[in-house]
C-alpha cells in the first residue's frame, strides 16, 4: 500500500484544517507515494527512534510532535538535527506528524487523556474549527435500500444523535416514469410505463466525510447516476475543541488529585500549583501539551482544577493569584498516543484489508529525570 491511503484514512479521523494556525502538520519528510509496509508510532521523532525505526524495519514513522518545527538553515551534517534527517532520508523513511489537529480531534489525544483520568459528563474547551454538516438525501430501489444505508453509514453519513449510531431517516414510497430511449435498461424498456418501489433515505454528514461518503455512494449505489441531493445546513455546525472537562468519578483534594495523575500518567514527579493543598475538586479540565495560557478559558467553563504541561513561572503566579489549582504532570503524558495511534492504525488495516505492520516505539524520549 501507499502512504498516502494511510494518511487519507487518518485524516478523515483528523483533519489537518483542525491544526492550529502556523502549526506545520502533515508530511515531514519523504512521499506520499511510498510504499509503506511497517509504520511506528511515536511521540517525538529524535535521533534514537530514527535508529529504533531503522533496527525494526520501519518505513513510516508517525509522530504526534512534528520533526521540524523550524526549516533547516543547512545541511551540515555535523549538526545532529540535520543528521538525523539525512538518516531518514537514506533509509527511505517518510516522516508524518498530526500535532494540533489529532489534539482537536473527536476520540483524539485530550478525549484519550480524559479517558485515562476517568472523566465523565465530557464537554470542549478552547474552540479549534466549526465544520459544516450536510443533509444528504438519497433515492434508492427499496430492495437495495439496507445494503447502500449500511454501507453510506460506514462511511461517515448519518443524522446526528449522541445516544446512537447508523441513525438514519427513510421513507418508502413508489416512483412512476416512462424510460427513454438509452435509459438504464435494468429500469425497465423505453418507452413503456413502469413504476418501482424506492426508498428515501436520509443523512447529516459532517464536512470532514463528505468526499468519502460521496465516493462510496457512487461505488455501491445499483443506478449508474443515483439520484441525491445535498444541502449546507446553514444552522448547524459540528464544533471541534481542544481540552476536555469533565468529571472526576468522587471529589478528590488537590492533593489525592495531584497522586492520583502520578498513578495514572505513570510520572514519577510532577508540579502542582495550589494554595491549599485540601481543596475539595471535582470537575476537572484537561489540555495535553503546553496549555498554562488556557488557564483562565478552564476556569471561567467551570473547572476545579486544570492538568496541563509545561506551566511558565510567571504564569503559575497568576494561577495562584486566581486560586485556580493546576497539576503539570510534563508534556511527554501525551505518549499515550502511542498505543492509541497503533490500535487505530491495526483496525483500519483489518477494515480496509491493508498488508501493514504497525510497531509502538519503545523509546522514552521525555528530557526530564525527577531525582
Amino acid at each position: 500500500m501507499k502512504v498516502k491511503e494511510l494518511v487519507d484514512r487518518f485524516e478523515q479521523f483528523a483533519p489537518k484544517k483542525l491544526a492550529m494556525e502556523k502549526d506545520p502538520v502533515g508530511l515531514q519528510i519523504g512521499s506520499l507515494n511510498s510504499e509503506v509496509h511497517k509504520v511506528m508510532t511515536t511521540l517525538d521523532v529524535r535521533p534514537e527512534v530514527v535508529d529504533e525505526a531503522i533496527e525494526n524495519g520501519v518505513d513510516f514513522i508517525f509522530a504526534h510532535h512534528p520533526v521540524m518545527f523550524h526549516p533547516a538553515r543547512n545541511l551540515d551534517l555535523d549538526n545532529p538535527q540535520n543528521a538525523m534527517y539525512a538518516n531518514i532520508i537514506a533509509h527511505h523513511i517518510t516522516v508524518y506528524a498530526a500535532h494540533t489537529n489529532l489534539d482537536s480531534a473527536d476520540g483524539g489525544m485530550n478525549d484519550w487523556l480524559a479517558e485515562t483520568l476517568r472523566l465523565n459528563n465530557l464537554s470542549g474547551m478552547v474552540p479549534a474549527y466549526d465544520e459544516s454538516v450536510f443533509r444528504l438525501t438519497v433515492q434508492v430501489p427499496k430492495v437495495y435500500a439496507t445494503a447502500v444505508r449500511m454501507s453510506l453509514v460506514d462511511a461517515g453519513a448519518q443524522a446526528s444523535a449522541d445516544q446512537y449510531s447508523g441513525y438514519t431517516y427513510a421513507i418508502d414510497g413508489t416512483v412512476y416514469y416512462v424510460p427513454k430511449a438509452g435509459a438504464d435498461p435494468t429500469m425497465g424498456a423505453a418507452g413503456e410505463p413502469n413504476e418501482i418501489e424506492d426508498s428515501r433515505l436520509e443523512f447529516e454528514v459532517p464536512e470532514k466525510n463528505l468526499h468519502h461518503v460521496l465516493k462510496t455512494l457512487i461505488d455501491v449505489h445499483p443506478l449508474d447516476h443515483p439520484l441525491y441531493n445535498l444541502i449546507r445546513l446553514e444552522d448547524k455546525k459540528h464544533h471541534f475543541t481542544m481540552g476536555r472537562i469533565g468529571d472526576l468519578d468522587h471529589q478528590m483534594s488537590v492533593k489525592e488529585f495531584a497522586l492520583y495523575c502520578k498513578q495514572v500518567f505513570h510520572v514519577s514527579g510532577l508540579r502542582v500549583i495550589a494554595n491549599d493543598l485540601n481543596k475539595p475538586l471535582k470537575r476537572i479540565a484537561i489540555l495535553g501539551g503546553d496549555g498554562g495560557k488556557f488557564f483562565h478559558l478552564a476556569q471561567q467553563k467551570g473547572a476545579d482544577a486544570y492538568v496541563t504541561g509545561d506551566v511558565y513561572y510567571h504564569t503559575g503566579h497568576d494561577m495562584l493569584a486566581a486560586d485556580f489549582p493546576v497539576i503539570d504532570p510534563g508534556h511527554h503524558i501525551e505518549s499515550i498516543c502511542i498505543p492509541k495511534l497503533a490500535a487505530l492504525f491495526k483496525q483500519w488495516s483489518e477494515e480496509n484489508g491493508w498488508n501493514l505492520d504497525v510497531y509502538q516505539s519503545t523509546i522514552n524520549t521525555d528530557p526530564f529525570t525527577f531525582m
